[in-house]
């Protein structure tokens, strides 16, 4: 008879579980020491490992040839175990026998002592089940334990335990298992299988199966049922999900305010039998991953995707603010929320994008900061879609005096900014290399560049800028930018990018944007790469310097 993979793979020992080292080493060292309770309490998320350590807590405890902590497999009382003919180890489903009546009579079993094992052992699944009477039934036994009796209690929802039975047992909290040692396993299991698995399959398949290594075995059984060669359109066929393009395509629909091209996308995926329970928590993993790129410098290790959709995001996560992820996360939960009260799932989730689609739609106040921020954004374009009777208003909040001052520094910084290149040709960046000046202060740029460091918001920088000028972002494609001090040095592969910055309106457009952006007003200054500095003079322009400094004329062609 055919044998499930989570079944067919559960560790045999402590070293085969996966992801639990804080747990499996204090049991094994406990064991070592013989130091056993009488009570365990494990509590963690489905699929962990809970149920998997105690069955190997049960053998080690009765094994005849323990090694290091670690049940031997082959003593008697281990086959016993695991062939079920040894009655001394006994699991129990607290959600079907919860009553007080089975508590009472696993207090009668345990009085007596073990028929052919070392410890009757009673490991007691989803303990929180139990009801108040058996809860109290079992509390005088864990208070007065038999010396050979172990209680081993087993529960997803800790929380729902009385504090006396857990003041009574030493607890162990299972974590979820990290994507990469879920991946990791899942290879393992796939080779022995025959199987070859794809990197990008596994951390798919570890991602859906959210730190649960259960669900992602039966996820891998039932795609190596599917096809040998594991890819990640046979996950993605075989979990029901929505590919990453969908998403992409829902996230742009948002963006653009385009609510019926997100109906349309949910339509096709709902003919194509797409569960759209799962559809909306990938959605809520899109913005996720958009929130975390947005408020962390480093947010790889907490972002499972291949490198190609890592890249992808990254560059579409400058065209979102964070109220705008904000409101899509909190939107999308509540629409989950709904989804299992028996609501229509389709229409809940079509409500749902909606509402992103057309936030004045939503009277939330995450919608309502999201609206706040798009106007804001919108009057700094200068593109507000106003009235002819606030237009005056606007008028005077952008001749503000504190508008007026900036405007004044915008001014005096155009001194400075004296250092972008005078000509085209970038040969002729030796003419930059003079410091500028700001009033009567001088900046040397050496001592900028050396202080120098990325600006890793500079993509979002260029993104806000397409609104004020599609023609400056596409000069600056593909540029890099640095801040040091009071400036910010751009390092542009075109000499098309400076020409352009020559024009005061054009510097101001990009002043404005990186201000959006960073909050602080910078000025703007060339970022020379060393390759640049060491610009090599003509050998023949040396030869004529000195035959005129002799008093000879030569003419050069």
């Amino acid at each position: 008879m055919y044998q499930v993979l989570y079944r067919k793979w559960r560790p045999r020992v402590f070293a085969d579980v996966v992801g639990q080292p804080h747990i499996t080493v204090t049991l094994k060292n406990e064991l070592q020491a013989g130091r056993v309770s009488h009570a365990y309490l494990f509590t963690g998320s489905r699929g962990t490992g809970k149920t998997t350590c105690a069955k190997i807590l049960a053998k080690a405890v009765n094994c005849l040839q323990s090694t290091d902590g670690d049940p031997c497999g082959e003593c008697v009382n281990c086959v016993g175990i695991d062939n079920g003919s040894i009655l001394d180890v006994v699991e129990i489903d607290a959600a079907s026998n919860n009553g007080v009546e089975n508590i009472r009579n696993l207090r009668e079993e345990a009085s007596f002592t073990p028929a052919s094992a070392k410890y009757r052992v009673y490991i007691i699944d989803e303990v929180h089940m139990l009801s108040i009477g058996a809860f109290n039934a079992l509390l005088k036994t864990l208070e007065e334990p038999p010396a050979h009796v172990v209680f081993i209690l087993a529960t997803t929802e800790v929380h729902k335990l009385p504090a006396t039975i857990l003041s009574r047992c030493q607890r162990f909290d299972f974590h979820r298992i990290a994507p990469e040692d879920i991946a990791s396993r899942l290879h393992f299991v796939a080779e022995q299988e025959g199987a070859n698995l794809e990197h990008d399959a596994a951390l798919l398949i570890a991602r859906i199966a959210d730190g649960a290594m259960r669900d992602a075995l039966s996820l891998l059984d039932q795609c190596i049922g599917r096809d040998k060669q594991v890819t990640m359109e046979v996950v993605s066929d075989t979990a029901g999900i929505a590919g990453r393009e969908h998403l992409f395509e829902l996230s742009d629909a948002i963006r653009d305010q385009d609510s019926s091209r997100a109906l349309a996308v949910i339509d096709r995926l709902h003919r194509q039998s797409k569960d759209m329970v799962r559809l909306c928590e990938e959605l809520i993993g899109h913005f996720r991953n958009l929130m975390l790129l947005k408020t962390m410098k480093n947010p790889q290790e907490l972002i499972v995707l291949s490198k190609e959709e890592y890249q992808r995001i990254s560059d579409i996560s400058g065209e979102f603010s964070l109220s705008e992820v904000v409101h899509a996360l909190d939107t999308l939960q509540s629409a989950m929320e709904r989804m299992f009260k028996g609501t229509n799932r389709r229409t809940e989730l079509e409500l749902c994008l909606l509402k992103l689609c057309a936030p004045e739609l939503d009277d939330t106040v995450d919608s309502l900061i999201r609206r706040i921020s798009q106007l804001e954004r919108q009057v700094r374009q200068g593109i507000a879609d106003t009235d002819k009777a606030a237009q005056p208003v606007i008028q005077r909040a952008q001749e503000s005096p504190t508008a007026s001052q900036e405007k004044q520094e915008a001014r005096l910084q155009d001194e400075a900014e004296r250092v972008l290149p005078q000509a085209s040709n970038r040969k002729q960046k030796e003419a930059t290399e003079a410091p500028p000046s700001t009033g009567s202060r001088s900046v040397n740029l050496e001592e900028l560049q050396k202080n120098a460091v990325v600006l890793d918001c500079w993509p979002e920088v260029l993104q806000v800028l397409k609104g004020y000028s599609q023609v400056i972002a596409s000069a600056f494609h593909g540029s890099l930018a640095y801040t040091s001090g009071d400036f910010v040095l751009i390092d542009a592969p075109n000499d098309m990018a400076f020409e352009l910055l020559r024009k005061s309106v054009q510097r101001d457009k990009m002043r404005i944007a990186i201000k959006e952006v960073t909050g602080r007003v910078y000025k703007l200054g060339p970022y020379q790469s060393t390759v640049d500095k060491q610009i090599q003079k003509d050998p023949l322009d040396e030869l004529v310097g000195i035959a005129e400094d002799a008093g000879i004329k030569i003419t050069k062609n």
